[in-house]
């Protein structure tokens, strides 16, 4: 199994950053997430960490180093996700529960799945083109698919921002599973919050990737995201992934030199860890980088 992947967040024009995201790998199967936590609510926030954490955590206590079903456990980690915010309310006594929505996507023997709740999205990029992407759970949608609001103005529409389900709210959610896709050399798939697709056009949002790496590609199109919207710019996440193949490889990134079970992860899954925010790829390569070079000048001395 060999990719490249990478991720990256700003937190644009609101005060605090209510996104999370991450990825964690087996040997045999990846995990992508990206968790929008909803204002207008308590602690949005909270509720996109405590989602990410719960489905990180059944991932490193299911794949083995694959699952049996990955569609099914989309399904039940989504919802268990929930129901832990749910309790998350409960434990910090909460006058209201918090709420998010989150995008998944699974990669095992060379076949991508995602689930999600909400209007973050996944995108599968073949070629240049959207070869597929999630529908938003939101009001606007909904009138787009009933041929009720002409294609190109769901942006200026009052209720643009009326997300109709999302994880944590009173209300069991809706977790919608996508058919499997076959991914082929050189795919990309893109998860990203609704801060980063709002404010460009379907073909702004991918030209980026085209010719380009990931490590590149994403930061710069988070940057443009939070340009395009101005002062009124949202929290803006993206992760990507470029596929290569699902035949053992040692490079650029794979989980074939991986043993048997053994989980990477960029996802704090510890139940006690509070809300921060998400610590993006470039900040990894940073403190990697300084601990190479404190390496270096010990050993010289």
């Amino acid at each position: 199994m060999k990719f490249s992947i990478y991720q990256d967040s700003l937190t644009g024009a609101r005060p605090i950053n209510q996104d999370r995201m991450g990825y964690a790998f087996t040997r045999d199967c990846l995990l992508m997430l990206v968790a929008d936590g909803m204002g207008g609510h308590q602690r949005g926030e909270a509720a996109a960490q405590v989602a990410m954490q719960s489905i990180a955590g059944s991932f490193e206590q299911q794949a083995r180093p694959g699952l049996p079903d990955p569609p099914a456990f989309l399904d039940a980690a989504l919802l268990q996700a929930h129901r832990d915010i749910l309790q998350y309310q409960v434990t910090h006594g909460m006058s209201e529960s918090p709420r998010t929505t989150v995008v998944a996507c699974l990669v095992q023997g060379g076949t991508a799945w995602w689930a999600h709740a909400g209007d973050s999205r996944a995108y599968c990029i073949r070629n240049g083109a959207v070869l597929s992407r999630t529908r938003d759970h939101s009001k606007v949608e909904s009138l787009l698919a009933m041929g009720l609001l002409a294609p190109g103005a769901e942006h200026r529409h009052p209720d643009r921002n009326k997300v109709l389900n999302c994880l944590g709210s009173p209300f069991q959610p809706t977790i919608e599973v996508s058919p499997g896709m076959v991914l082929l050399p050189g795919d990309l798939l893109l998860l990203c919050s609704d801060g980063v697709w709002a404010p460009l056009a379907e073909a702004a949002l991918i030209e980026g990737f085209i010719g380009a790496d990931v490590k590149r590609a994403v930061p710069e199109l988070v940057r443009r995201s939070v340009a395009a919207a101005g002062r009124l710019a949202d929290n803006a996440t993206a992760l990507a992934m470029r596929w290569d193949s699902d035949a053992p490889a040692t490079s650029p990134m794979t989980g074939a030199a991986l043993l048997r079970g053994a989980v990477t992860t960029t996802i704090d899954i510890s139940p006690d860890a509070e809300p921060e925010p998400p610590i993006t790829d470039a900040e990894i390569d940073r403190a990697v980088a300084e601990i190479q070079d404190e390496i270096a000048r010990t050993a010289a001395r």
